[in-house]
Order: structure tokens, then sequence, then C-alpha cells
């Protein structure tokens, strides 16, 4: 069975998000750039199942700019087959992302999709789900286990939800769209022998227009500002003057 694992370039997380001046975006002018966390752990998953003999072939695909061929080499050293990637130098969105991953999948056949839960540029936790409404597929989010039916995967996986009341198992006919969530594992480092090997390994790339997809953005951006800086506390002698001010200074009660 194939596995499809959708992975996203990023801002590294280590770095502090500076906004542009003019208030545009983010700025990200020399500054470092890596995997998608959540999907760090999505290619680990895949990674785990085709080593447990449940899978075949490892295909990682990205939707984004020509750097983003360094993101997809890192999964390849991660331990996926081959790659691809529908380069544009547009503002990537989710349906536009879920759309050419849809005429990836309709294309490459695979019988599981594994997506991060969603990524840490615009926490969107869009796409995953947009993805499997477009192919009418089952879906499997916010993962904390991913468990395939005993013998070859080809018929069930069961995937073990995080969901605001604890825990919630499902049963999901493949093929299936499964998004990861922070526990499911822990995504191993490259060794410098696989990342000698990710070089040779074989990256296309594809134009989304190929594929009959538009990625224009369909959303636009108005301004982008930090976050107020948060101002001191106070310290108060009494309740009744905490309640004091909290009635007339902050207005909660």
């Amino acid at each position: 069975m194939k596995i499809l694992v959708a992975v996203k370039r990023v801002v590294d997380y280590n770095v502090k998000v500076r906004v542009k001046a003019d208030g545009t975006g983010v700025e990200t002018a020399n500054v470092k750039m890596s995997m998608n966390p959540f999907d760090e752990i999505a290619v680990e998953e895949a990674v785990r199942l085709k080593e447990a003999g449940k899978a075949t072939e490892i295909v990682v695909v990205s939707v984004g700019p020509a750097q983003a061929q360094e993101t997809l080499r890192t999964a390849l050293a991660m331990g996926a087959d081959r790659a691809i990637l529908v380069q544009t130098d547009v503002e990537t969105q989710s349906l536009g992302v879920a759309k050419a991953l849809k005429a990836l999948a309709e294309k490459e056949q695979p019988g599981l999709v594994i997506l991060g839960k969603q990524a840490i540029d615009d926490d969107a936790n869009q796409t995953g789900q947009m993805l499997a409404a477009l192919l009418g597929w089952a879906q499997g989010t916010f993962a904390s286990k991913v468990v395939p039916a005993e013998g070859p995967m080809g018929a069930s996986v069961a995937v073990t939800r995080e969901i605001d009341g604890g825990l919630e198992t499902v049963d999901l006919k493949l093929p299936a769209v499964v998004t990861t969530d922070l526990r499911l594992n822990e995504p191993r480092y490259a060794s410098l022998p696989n990342i000698m090997k990710a070089k040779k390994k074989p990256l296309e790339t594809v134009d989304a227009a190929a594929l009959g997809v538009d990625l224009t953005p369909r959303l636009k951006t108005l301004k982008v500002a930090e976050p107020p800086k948060r101002a001191g506390g106070v310290k108060v002698g009494s309740v009744q003057e905490l309640v004091a001010k909290l009635k007339t200074e902050a207005r909660v009660i």
C-alpha cells in the first residue's frame, strides 16, 4: 500500500517571528526555514508503518516555492521513498493546497494520506478536512494513535483522536485521510548516511496548471500586526479592592 504525506516549509519554530514594517506579512528574508513540526510527525508515522510492513511506498508532497525542495529532501532522509513538489510562488492557502493534493491523490492512488493537523505559520487546521471532503474519503483528525488492521494494510485503520472530552477512537475504511497531533510519535533525526542517500532519491517538480489546479489565493490579508504588549500587574490589599478594580478598571464583572 502506498502512503502520501504532505509537508510544508515554514519559519523554524525556534525563530522569533518578526512582522514586516509595512504590516503586509511576516519577515522571511534571511530567516531559517524548516519542515512544519506536525508534518514531521506525519512523515515519522508513515515511515513506522512501512517499517512494520504495512506500507510499500511513501510519497512525500509539498506545495510551495522551489526552496521547498530542501524540506522534501529532509523527509526523504527520514525514510520517504520519493518526493513531488507542486511549485508555485503564490501564497498557498488551505483550499488551493487541498485541491492540489486531491489531484495528486487521484494520480498516485494512495491507500492513506497523512498530514500534520495544522501548520505553525497560519494555524488554519483546514487542509486535511478539506482534502477528505474533496476526495469523499473517511478522515481521522488530531490522531494520537494509528493502528492498522491485522494483516497486510488495505482494509481499515483505527485512529485514536484527541477531543475536548478526552479520547475517541474511529475505525476508518481505507482509503482515508489522517491528520497528526503532537502525541502520536517523536520524529527521528535523519542520520548522515540517510541524508546522503536522500540526494539521490527521485524528486519530481510539477506545475499546478499541469494538475488542473488554480492556486490563486481566495483570501486577502489586510494587515498583520504584533499582539499588544502585556501591561504590568497590580497588587491589591484586599478582596474588596480587587472586586472594585475588576468592576471599574477591567470592567469584567
